[in-house]
């Protein structure tokens, strides 16, 4: 009866630790996973902040179509300006004010070959921009874009990209954590549970919650 009695209070000890460090193990194996996973949704939601506010340079608005952004940094082109010589180069200078022209000269490149650098970029990346990181490709960013209008009647164009943290952590394994997560961010913090940039309301188009 004694021997019973002490493995059924080993067995009961043995169970404790393992409740014990489940509990002090999973909030840092959550948070060690959310990290990494959130900072391959910012590297990515950075690539489609730079092709917009290059399409935006070109077309004086942002598009809420991954399509049209995708064909944009495919397949389109951006207008560049350089000198033509050296403004130090007193005859040359010369030359050109003697023919009327102006030391400028404009030329086209590939808007995938110069929007990012000197980070390089593939075809297949850009046609995934559109995908959030670790989804296996099924889930996809939320993109809007549009206008709004100042008090002082100033039409601006908006954007705003985001991500939610629902969309891309792991909800199976770490359920409770990423509900206590979204309830801190929304709550306590009162902001967005997500990685995103831009804002519908706010026409602020430049900054990350991440930044």
């Amino acid at each position: 009866m004694k021997k019973l009695f002490q493995i059924i209070l080993a067995v009961a000890i043995v169970g404790l630790i393992y409740v014990i460090y489940v509990q002090i193990s999973t909030p840092i194996r959550f948070d060690d996973e959310m990290k990494a996973k959130k900072a391959q949704v910012i590297d990515r939601i950075k690539d489609i902040r730079t092709a917009q506010r290059a399409f935006k340079s070109k077309y004086q608005h942002f598009t809420a179509s991954f399509d049209t952004l995708t064909a944009f940094v495919l397949s389109d082109t951006l207008e560049m300006e350089r000198k033509i010589v050296d403004e130090d180069d007193s005859v040359a200078m010369a030359m050109l004010k003697k023919a009327g022209k102006k030391n400028v000269e404009k030329f086209k490149v590939a808007v995938i070959d110069t929007i990012f650098a000197p980070k390089k970029v593939t075809r297949q990346a850009i046609e995934n921009l559109r995908y959030i990181p670790g989804t296996d490709n099924q889930a996809q960013f939320i993109m809007e874009a549009g206008v709004i209008t100042t008090e002082s009647k100033v039409v601006i164009p908006v954007v705003e990209c985001r991500a939610p943290y629902k969309m891309f952590l792991d909800t199976v394994n770490y359920r409770q954590e990423v509900i206590n997560l979204i309830d801190e961010e929304e709550n306590n913090f009162n902001r967005y549970a997500g990685v995103k940039f831009g804002s519908m309301e706010s026409g602020n188009n430049e900054a990350g919650n991440w930044e």
